[in-house]
């Protein structure tokens, strides 16, 4: 066997340490989620007519968890660069706790008597199936809901590699303006999200989509290692960039982030409030249900292109020399084209002559006068 995948493999290995280290981390946002205040969000309506309600402590939780870690680091209690060093073995258990936890969901799930028929579990008898997608629309554990949390620890753990992946470069070269323009984006992008939590508690993943493995696996380990790509390999590869090229990626950025949290918040408070002003003006509402103001009078999947532009900004800081920085926004790529189709055909079923009138007055899905 080569000596370079010998020792890749051999990284692949969960240590104790890695064991400890993830547990102390859901751990902490279990304590903290409960614990710590924050705004109480009602979650959409359910099926059977019930509602969730959410506590949108993210950013505190975060906060604290951040100042908690710097302080165990000046006094050498921790290592800030604990996860730069052991990437790998993280990556493995954490994979292996997501496999875990997916089992006792649909051992749960399936002993569940819930008298909510939301909260009931849906087998269709096919193992494979029932435990990749889930039989559980909203599980619950200890008062918290189960998708929300996963949802949390993912976008924490991603900012944490990429602080570590800092760390690490700090400790052994001088910062790049790559590395520094990538850390900004994905720290104002992160903290964008947790300032702005209660909106994803009336999204597509929270609102419709059972937990299982796709969902477990895509919080826990998918989410925090793969947005992460780009900072890894920043800290191995030597980038030099223009002030132009700092000016143009600093550009796609603020657009992107323009579209997509303009979009989402446009939706957002429609759902609240279908009379609030859209860019000074009443909103256009087709059959009564659905927004055609705004950035969803440009396309109907306006928010997924700002999206788009957000991801490709955290990879140009990489240049051109590699198409490994590039792996998130082309895989973001194909994944938000595979769900806007899901969307489609959800909307149509759903909206059926309404949404049909909306696809005539704005015919652009994604990218106007392009898709």
């Amino acid at each position: 066997m080569p000596m370079d995948l010998r020792a890749l493999l051999l990284s692949l290995i969960p240590s104790w340490t890695s064991v400890a280290m993830i547990l102390l981390f859901i751990t902490y946002l279990a304590i903290a989620g409960s614990l710590l205040p924050g705004k109480v969000v009602p979650g959409a309506v359910l099926s059977d007519g019930s509602r969730l309600h959410y506590r949108c402590n993210g950013l505190s939780s975060l906060i604290l968890l951040v100042f908690l870690l710097g302080i165990g680091g000046w006094l050498d209690f921790v290592s800030l660069t604990a996860i730069a060093d052991r990437g790998f073995e993280l990556l493995s258990t954490t994979f292996i706790f997501s496999v875990f936890v997916t089992f006792l969901l649909y051992i749960t799930g399936y002993n569940s008597r819930s008298q909510s028929s939301s909260l009931k579990p849906r087998v269709t008898g096919n193992f494979i199936h029932d435990w990749w997608f889930g039989i559980q629309l909203n599980p619950q554990f200890m008062g918290i809901d189960l998708k929300f949390y996963f949802v949390r620890a993912g976008m924490m753990g991603w900012l944490l590699i990429n602080l570590s992946v800092l760390a690490k470069c700090i400790q052994v070269t001088d910062l790049s303006r790559a590395m520094i323009l990538y850390q900004l984006f994905c720290v104002l992008y992160i903290l964008d999200y947790f300032f702005f939590e209660e909106y994803m508690t009336s999204t597509w993943d929270i609102i419709a989509e059972r937990l299982g493995f796709m969902l477990v696996f895509g919080d826990l380990v998918w989410i925090p290692f793969t947005f992460s790509i780009q900072g890894w390999w920043l800290k191995d590869n030597e980038v030099e960039l223009t002030t132009a090229a700092v000016v143009a990626n600093c550009l796609v950025f603020l657009i992107g982030y323009l579209v997509f949290r303009g979009a989402n918040k446009q939706k957002h408070d429609f759902k609240k409030n279908s009379k609030l002003l859209i860019w000074g003006r009443p909103p256009k509402i087709i059959g009564g249900k659905l927004l055609a103001s705004g950035f969803w009078a440009i396309a109907r999947h306006s928010n997924y292109l700002g999206d788009l532009l957000v991801a490709l900004s955290f990879s140009l800081p990489c240049g051109i020399s590699s198409p490994v920085p590039y792996f998130y926004p082309i895989y973001l790529f194909v994944l938000l084209i595979w769900r806007e189709r899901r969307d489609e055909a959800r909307c149509a079923q759903k909206y059926k002559e309404v949404w049909a009138e909306y696809r005539n007055l704005v015919p652009w899905r994604i990218l106007p006068y392009v898709y």
